[in-house]
């Protein structure tokens, strides 16, 4: 303690210098703070970006070879079972998996009109837990019941999106439009219960989010027959216990799906080639296992949280080596201490003279400087933490990137800056402890 109040002395007495020598490490560490809290933050963004604000929903569909089966273009595959109730509970089953839905879809669809207004968004056939799981709720009138799925009841319902579309400045509720010339009756408007917004920065963000810009219509799955086609193997919305868990639930279904629901004979109808047309241009990243006996179908996850590591992984390596370059200040800085800490001692050779005389060990003179040294460093690490918490935020405001302030990088900066006052003050407070207390009383 004696050391310490000492050492702030000597910070005090000589404010400009102190301030000067601490410049180095104060820059460094606050590069190092306001580098590391723009990744935590932008990975975060990332991992939004492609997951969405909560849910924890992976979704799992048929592929042949590596690209999704698109009902649109292609008659249903033999040798692809439907998929049953017995087949959801199986599923509800495997380790990870709190809740599935069955669903159909249309992507572009150009089949629904409302008078005059055409809609080209997505439709989709949905079961009785779709839209719970999907976080829908509604703002107008009503949700699905179990009396429309089980009495083949065609009523529709709208995203905001497209009940703007479809009847604009009309209040939707009670109107009706037409999926391929069949009539249904809109019986609610719904909207997710947590909003989210994706940052769309460049093609492939475009690209990645272009099928949600028309919005989407849902109806019962148990009508979609009625519009579309009978026996069309169904996608399946799984929602995993935790964001962590994703990965691991959607492989799961995907690969028990792909060994329960695809025979080895399982081949597309009216293609003697086995050519496919797709509308995908390029195959979704994930796992769902291999065809069953060399058949080219299986059934896919849409690994979401593994598109976020890998971007994530592309992100940390460049920042990387902006930290490393950051660092080269805090070389400069450590460097700008064992300057300074050597003047020192020529300024206090008398000093540690007359301390050796009155019987001071060289342990204790060399404590003392150590002290000191780690003292000033610190003091500059704190300044350079608080420095980059305040730059961070002022990037996070200005540039509209976001921060996450990461304890353990503050914390870590802190403990290095006291490592490099020791390490850097090590020579000078070897020298000062080696005097010889006869010429350094002789030199004063």
């Amino acid at each position: 303690m004696e050391n310490i109040r000492l050492a702030f002395q000597g910070i005090w007495g000589h404010k400009m210098r102190s301030f000067l020598t601490m410049l180095g490490i104060i820059i460094g560490i606050a590069s190092i703070i306001t580098i590391v809290s723009t990744i935590k933050g932008t990975n975060e963004q990332i991992k939004e970006n492609l997951i969405g604000a909560g849910g924890n929903v992976v979704t799992v569909q048929l592929y042949q070879d590596t690209y999704p089966f698109d009902m649109a273009y292609n008659e249903p595959p033999t040798g692809v079972r439907v998929l049953e109730r017995s087949t959801r509970r199986e599923l509800e089953a495997l380790d990870g998996v709190e809740k599935i839905s069955f669903y159909t879809k249309r992507k572009y669809t150009n089949d629904v009109m409302a008078g005059n207004h055409a809609f080209f968004g997505t439709v989709y056939g949905v079961d009785s837990a779709y839209l719970d799981l999907m976080s829908y709720k509604p703002t107008y009138g009503r949700d699905f019941t179990e009396y429309d799925f089980d009495h083949f009841r065609k009523v529709v319902l709208l995203d905001n999106k497209a009940a703007s579309s479809l009847f604009p400045g009309v209040y939707p509720v009670g109107e009706t439009l037409e999926i391929k010339g069949e009539p249904y009756v809109v019986i609610g408007v719904v909207e997710k219960e947590t909003s989210f917004t994706p940052s769309i920065q460049t093609l492939n963000d475009y690209h990645m989010y272009a099928n949600t810009s028309g919005g989407a219509i849902f109806i019962p799955d148990t009508t979609w027959p009625i519009v579309y086609r009978f026996d069309e193997p169904q996608s399946v919305a799984v929602q995993a216990g935790s964001t962590d868990q994703m990965t691991k639930a959607g492989k799961q279904v995907a690969d028990f799906l792909t060994a329960s629901q695809i025979s080895p004979d399982a081949a597309p109808v009216g293609s003697s080639s086995g050519e496919v047309v797709t509308m995908e241009a390029e195959p979704t990243s994930g796992e769902g296992g291999s065809a069953n006996g060399g058949s080219s179908f299986s059934y896919r996850s849409e690994d979401l949280l593994q598109q976020a590591q890998q971007l994530q992984e592309m992100s940390n390596s460049t920042n990387q080596q902006l930290i490393w370059i950051a660092s080269i200040s805090l070389l400069v800085g450590g460097i700008g201490v064992m300057n300074i800490m050597l003047v020192s001692v020529t300024e206090r050779t008398g000093e540690i003279g007359l301390k050796k005389a009155l019987g001071a060990k060289k342990n204790r003179i060399r404590v003392q400087f150590l002290t000191e040294a780690s003292v000033l460093t610190s003091l500059g690490g704190l300044i350079g933490v608080v420095l980059g918490i305040l730059l961070a935020q002022l990037i996070s405001k200005t540039n509209g990137i976001p921060v996450a302030i990461s304890i353990p990088a503050i914390t870590i900066s802190v403990v290095f800056s006291m490592v490099i006052g020791v390490v850097f003050g090590l020579l000078p407070a070897l020298k000062a402890a080696n005097l010889n207390p006869i010429e350094a009383l002789r030199r004063d």
